[in-house]
């Protein structure tokens, strides 16, 4: 059974940074998209980054040049690093994985593996 644990959120003043984490264990495929996504309150969930097992990347256009999703293979932790945090970027930010490519963002109804949330605010 897949299980992922995030870690890393918390309040900064917009211009700051956050890495987030997402580990993964009881996950063995050699075919895998793990994506970050992100919901507001009102809002749909929306998906910020995602990386599968080609090591292709995607990112949606508001999060481009600041934010950088990896993935630490040894640790099987996926990584979100966020720079140049605005209020905008204001969610609960929520990690899945499955086991198929992607090549672009995927909705995110297409997963069925997710982890709890984690909370980032950013303050004016």
């Amino acid at each position: 059974q897949v299980r992922l644990v995030v870690s890393g959120g918390g309040s900064v003043q917009a211009g700051g940074s956050l890495r987030l984490s997402c580990a993964a264990s009881g996950y063995t495929y050699s075919t895998y998209c793990m994506a970050w996504f992100r919901q507001a309150p009102g809002k749909e969930r929306e998906g910020v980054a995602s990386i599968d097992s080609d090591s292709r990347t995607s990112y949606a256009d508001s999060v481009k040049g600041r934010f950088t999703i990896s993935k630490a293979n040894a640790k099987n932790t996926l990584y979100l690093e966020m720079n140049s945090l605005n209020p905008g970027d204001t969610a609960m930010y929520y990690c899945a994985a499955d086991r198929w490519r992607c090549s672009s963002l995927p909705w995110w109804r297409r997963f069925d593996n997710w982890g709890q949330g984690t909370q980032v605010t950013v303050s004016s």
